[in-house]
Order: C-alpha cells, then sequence, then structure tokens
C-alpha cells in the first residue's frame, strides 16, 4: 500500500519577490505534491507551469480610496473565495503557504473555512495590508527582517528572512570580463528599471569611470535614454539573468530597496546606496532600507532629494575608503540567513505533521 504524498498549495504572484522565495521554499519540498494559485497574466504564467500545476482566480487590490469600483473589487474577492475554498477541497490541499499580496487573502479565508493550516511569509519591514488585517489568522507569519514583530503583536511571527533563488549560494562567473583588480558599480533599479535612478547614473557615471571603476547599469526595458552614454567599461543591459554572480563581484551596488533585492544585497555581501521607490505602498521600500542604513550596510537616500552631485561625492568618498567598504561589507552579510528556504520548509512540515 502506497502512502500518498502530502500536498501542498503555493499562493504566490505577480513579482519576482513574490514568486522566487516561494519557488525557492517549493525546491526544499521534492517529496510534497504541489500546486499553485496565482493570477491571470501576471509573471507567473510563464514562470511558474514548467514546475508545477498552475491555477489561477481573478482578483485585483482594493484601492485606498472607496468609490464604485470597490463593489466590483469586493465582489471578485469573495468569488475569489469561494473559489479558493473549493481548489483546497478539489485538491485535497493540506497545508498553505503563501508569501503575501492581495492573492494570499482569499486563500487564508478559504484554509480558514477548511480548517486546514496555513503560513504566511512577509518580507517587508513595515507588514502589508493582508499580514495586518489576517496574520492573525495564520499558524504562522514567517518575517523577513528582525523588528517586524512589533508591528503583528497578535500574530505568532519567527524571523526566517526572506529565500533567495538556490544559485545566490553558490559561486556564479560571470560571462563578461571584469578585471579582478578593478572596482565594479551596478545599478540596478528592480525588475522595472528606475528611470530616476538611471538619469542619476549617467550623470554620474563619466566621473567614476575617470576614477577607474568599471559599472554594469541594469537599465530595465522602460528607459528612452537607453544607448545614449557610451564607454568601454560602462556596460548596459535591460536586464541580466545572472544577478547572483553579478553582485557576488559587485563592490558597490546602487539599488532600489525592494525585499527580495536587500535580502540578495546581504547575501552576496554587497555595500549599497539605496533610493526606495517613493510609491511603493505604505513606502515600505523605505522602512526596508532603514534596516540597512541603520546597522551600517548601506547609505540611504530619498529619490526627491538625491542629486547627481550627492551621488558623485558619496561613491567616490566610497572608493577611496576601503576600510568603510569593508565594514559594511560585514554588516550586511548579518542582515539575512542563507538557509531561509530550508527553514521555511521545514516550518511548513512541522505545522503540517501537527495537523495532520
Amino acid at each position: 500500500m502506497s502512502v500518498q504524498n502530502p500536498r501542498l498549495l503555493i499562493a504566490a504572484s505577480g513579482t519576482g519577490g513574490h514568486l522566487f522565495p516561494a519557488l525557492a521554499v517549493a525546491g526544499q519540498l521534492p517529496h510534497y505534491d504541489i500546486e499553485w494559485l496565482g493570477v491571470p497574466n501576471r509573471l507567473e504564467t510563464s514562470l511558474v507551469p514548467d514546475y508545477y500545476p498552475l491555477n489561477t482566480i481573478d482578483i485585483e487590490g482594493f484601492q485606498t480610496k472607496l468609490g464604485v469600483k470597490t463593489i466590483f473589487v469586493f465582489a471578485k474577492m469573495l468569488n475569489a473565495i469561494a473559489l479558493s475554498y473549493k481548489l483546497i477541497k478539489r485538491k485535497k490541499i493540506e497545508v498553505v503557504f503563501t508569501t503575501g499580496g492581495y492573492i494570499a487573502a482569499p486563500i487564508i479565508i478559504g484554509a480558514k473555512l477548511a480548517k486546514i493550516p496555513v503560513i504566511l511569509h512577509e518580507s517587508n519591514y513595515i507588514p502589508g495590508k493582508v499580514t495586518k488585517l489576517l496574520g492573525s489568522w495564520c499558524n504562522l507569519v514567517a518575517i523577513g527582517f528582525q523588528g517586524t514583530e512589533k508591528y503583528l503583536p497578535k500574530c505568532r511571527t519567527q524571523w526566517v528572512s526572506t529565500p533567495v533563488r538556490r544559485e545566490f549560494l553558490e559561486p556564479q562567473p560571470l560571462d563578461f570580463k571584469i578585471p579582478d583588480h578593478k572596482t565594479l558599480i551596478v545599478v540596478m533599479g528592480g525588475s522595472q528599471g528606475a528611470v530616476a535612478v538611471n538619469k542619476l547614473a549617467r550623470q554620474c557615471a563619466p566621473h567614476w569611470l575617470k576614477a577607474g571603476a568599471y559599472i554594469v547599469h541594469l537599465t530595465g526595458n522602460r528607459d528612452d535614454d537607453f544607448g545614449t552614454f557610451q564607454h568601454p567599461n560602462y556596460i548596459e543591459m535591460s536586464f541580466y539573468e545572472n544577478m547572483a554572480g553579478l553582485l557576488q563581484r559587485a563592490n558597490l551596488a546602487i539599488s532600489r530597496s525592494g525585499a527580495s533585492a536587500l535580502t540578495e544585497l546581504a547575501i552576496t555581501q554587497t555595500p549599497s546606496i539605496l533610493i526606495p521607490y517613493p510609491y511603493a505602498a505604505e513606502d515600505h521600500q523605505f522602512y526596508n532600507a532603514k534596516v540597512f542604513a541603520n546597522s551600517g550596510a548601506g547609505l540611504l537616500f530619498r529619490q526627491e532629494e538625491l542629486t547627481s552631485n550627492i551621488l558623485n561625492q558619496k561613491v567616490m568618498k566610497l572608493l577611496t575608503n576601503p576600510q568603510k567598504m569593508k565594514e559594511m561589507k560585514e554588516i550586511s552579510g548579518k542582515l539575512a540567513l542563507s538557509n531561509s528556504a530550508n527553514i521555511l520548509s521545514q516550518i511548513i512540515e512541522e505545522i503540517h505533521r501537527k495537523n495532520v
């Protein structure tokens, strides 16, 4: 008589910040039968089906202002809850894991109705709306930053950091050559790029290049100025697959401050200058970056306050202060756990066993 594999539903949708940590955790649970819940026309539709069966529900987040659209969004939410509950029952799901966002709401409620355990991972320092509202309904809220627990007084929490892709945990060679003795500055604006950061970087690039640095500039695909600045030691790309190898080689990163990007900087021990996306929900990127700035792992600047002159001065000061860079490198490595995915997989297994 064969023993059926335990059945897990993962709800993760939208951006790499939600999907890659979930995929990292799933990779630690090969003995589980895994179903995935996502939203149509989002990143998961191209990323997940090669690995796991993808189920989708039509849902969107509530807006701050109430209006006629709120009624339709609420109706979608009720339908999504019903579909989530039916999916759990039809697939005989025994435990749910979600990385938050608006898709987490119906599946948390559906799991509660089905009386099965649910584990929620909150990657941002300031918890999102769904985590604040429904975190207490979860068996555990796993948090990405130490200190987040104070915003979730009614929840059982545990700091686990944020899982990164497996390639970040072992050396990855670059497919282009940067001389070993040269400083490498990486400029990156997140998965969508950042036009404001791109402009600042191009204005400063001549000074950094003159100082002997190499620059790898990841612009995203929405930059009209792509290709307007050229130099042999300035490498411009809209996207680069091997981020692990790039950050492992980097001496300094200029970056947005999404939770996953910061975790990757910490795992690769990359000193950073952080420019939070100013329109992020509840300004969460600013509070993420404050953790790094307060600890000494990075420098933090509001986009609206940062000029090319200030950015250039700060970078040049760091380039001429190797002791400061070494301190930032050492501190950043303490802000994340390299075995986060393994910790979360063990939590899922333990909670599942207790509830079988």
